[in-house]
């Protein structure tokens, strides 16, 4: 059997902000319907309530992100993932939900420093000066769907699909040069 490997196998670049793949993470999709308490109950062994509008919930090193209406993005250890999603779907299986262990077809990236938000800023159309902690938003870097979150202080997280992975490397390269600060 083949070994796991991350889309960039960790690659990181550094200029006035550092960029990195996040290496190998753990990511398992939930839909259902947020409010049935069911969803809330198969949470709770985990520490994570379900998250309000466009909140990241975190703990045990487990962070929850709300990605829409009826879907839920469990960021977790790459090994655990599948148990994950395997127990979160026996506890809402008499609800209308479907858990997805999607490990392998994302990528995550963070982007860190005290300029972060300035590579962000030539990517995404938001205004991350008002970004608070732990709010996922869901929108496009250049070409590509992303959703991100400022899961530090200094540290904004990036959830793609694996297959654009290379492109968004290269667009947080290029936007990260030495020289190319926007204040």
């Amino acid at each position: 059997m083949s070994e796991a490997v991350s889309a960039l196998k960790g690659e990181t670049h550094t200029g006035f902000a550092t960029v990195a793949e996040a290496g190998l993470t753990g990511m398992v999709t939930i839909r259902a319907d947020l409010a049935d308490p069911a969803l809330a109950a198969a949470l709770a062994p985990l520490g994570l309530a379900v998250p309000a509008l466009r909140q990241v919930t975190a703990a045990g090193g487990r962070s929850l992100g709300w990605m829409s209406p009826d879907e839920l993005l469990l960021v977790c250890g790459y090994d655990e993932a599948p148990g994950l999603a395997a127990t979160l779907a026996a506890a809402l299986a008499a609800s209308h939900a479907l858990v997805v262990n999607v490990s392998d077809m994302r990528a995550r990236f963070t982007v860190s420093g005290a300029k972060a938000c300035e590579v962000m800023m030539k990517l995404c159309p938001l205004d991350f000066a008002t970004l608070p902690a732990m709010e996922m938003r869901r929108t496009r870097a250049a070409q590509v769907a992303v959703a991100l979150w400022r899961s530090g202080a200094d540290e904004i997280s990036l959830v793609c699909f694996r297959s654009v992975a290379t492109y968004v490397m290269g667009l947080l390269e290029v936007s990260s040069r030495r020289g190319g600060e926007i204040f």
